[in-house]
C-alpha cells in the first residue's frame, strides 16, 4: 500500500492506495504546531479504526504548502511508518514541463493536481482548486504547465468582510434562489455566492482563450461542489485529484 500525504494551509489529506484503488482518505485541519509524534499518533488512529495496519505500507508520497510541517511529516514518516517519504520538490520526476518564470515557485500541489487531471482527464485543462487560495492552473495541449491564476479564497475573504464591517454578521454560505436579497443574510450570501461563481466563470473563459476552447475544466477543493452547482463552465469536480497526482509521481520516481 502507498499512503500519499497532501500538507496544506487549511487541511492535510491523506489517502491510502492498494494497487489501483484509493482505499481511503482523510480530511484533518492543518494546525502548524503539531509534532511528529502529534502526527503518528493521529494517524495510527485513523488506520486503527479504518481496520488498516501501518506495517502494510512500502511507501509514502507528500506534497506540503506550509514549511514549518514539512519537517514535522518527514520525521513522522520515519519514525512510524520506518521509511523516507518521497517529498515533492525540485529534483522529483514529474513528467510535466514547467513553464514558469521560477518554477521552484509553484507550489507542490498546484503541480501535483496538474499531473493528476493530465494523466486522468487530458490536455488542454484548467484546474480549479478552492482551498485557503483558489488557484487556477493552466496545461497546454502539449502537457505543459503554463501557470495561471491566485485568488482570495473563499474564508479568507468572508472572514475578511465579517471582521472589517462591524454591521454584517457571520453567516452560512449557500446557495441563494436569487440574487436579490431582501434582508442583510441574504444579500451577503448572494453577494458571496454569485461573485465566487462569477469570478469562476470569467477567469475560466479567460483562460479557455489562451489555451484552446477544448481544454477540460476540473475542480477540486472544499467548496468545488457548492460553486460550480451554479455553472456549467466545470466538466468535471473531482475530490480527490491531488491524491492521484501524489500517486502517479511516486509511480513515476519508483
Amino acid at each position: 500500500m502507498i499512503l500519499v500525504i497532501d500538507v496544506g494551509n487549511t487541511n492535510i489529506v491523506l489517502g491510502v492506495f492498494d494497487g489501483d484503488d484509493l482505499v481511503t482518505s482523510w480530511r484533518i485541519g492543518t494546525d502548524r504546531r503539531r509534532t511528529a509524534d502529534d502526527l503518528g499518533v493521529l494517524v495510527k488512529n485513523l488506520f486503527y479504526f479504518r481496520g488498516l495496519q501501518i506495517q502494510e505500507v512500502d511507501a509514502l508520497v507528500m506534497s506540503s504548502v506550509v514549511p514549518p510541517l514539512t519537517p514535522a511529516v518527514s520525521e513522522m514518516c520515519r519514525r512510524y511508518f520506518g521509511k523516507d517519504p518521497l517529498v515533492v520538490g525540485p529534483g522529483v520526476k514529474t513528467g510535466m514541463p514547467i513553464r514558469y518564470e521560477n518554477p521552484r515557485e509553484v507550489g507542490a500541489d498546484r503541480i501535483v493536481n496538474a499531473i493528476s487531471v493530465a494523466t486522468r482527464y487530458g490536455v488542454p485543462a484548467v484546474i480549479v482548486d478552492f482551498g485557503t487560495a483558489i488557484t487556477f492552473c493552466a496545461v497546454s495541449r502539449s502537457g505543459e504547465y503554463l501557470g495561471g491564476a491566485i485568488t482570495p479564497g473563499i474564508g479568507v475573504s468572508t472572514e475578511a468582510l465579517f471582521e472589517r464591517a462591524a454591521k454584517l454578521p457571520r453567516i452560512e454560505l449557500v446557495k441563494p434562489q436569487q440574487v436579490i436579497g431582501k434582508n442583510t443574510v441574504a444579500s451577503m450570501q448572494a453577494g458571496i455566492y454569485y461573485g465566487f461563481v462569477g469570478q469562476l466563470k470569467g477567469i475560466v473563459q479567460k483562460i479557455k482563450a489562451e489555451i484552446g476552447d477544448d481544454a477540460v475544466v476540473v475542480a477540486t477543493g472544499g467548496h468545488a461542489e457548492l460553486i460550480c452547482s451554479g455553472t456549467d463552465c466545470v466538466d468535471h469536480i473531482d475530490p480527490n485529484i491531488t491524491l492521484w497526482g501524489l500517486k502517479i509521481i511516486y509511480e513515476r520516481n519508483r
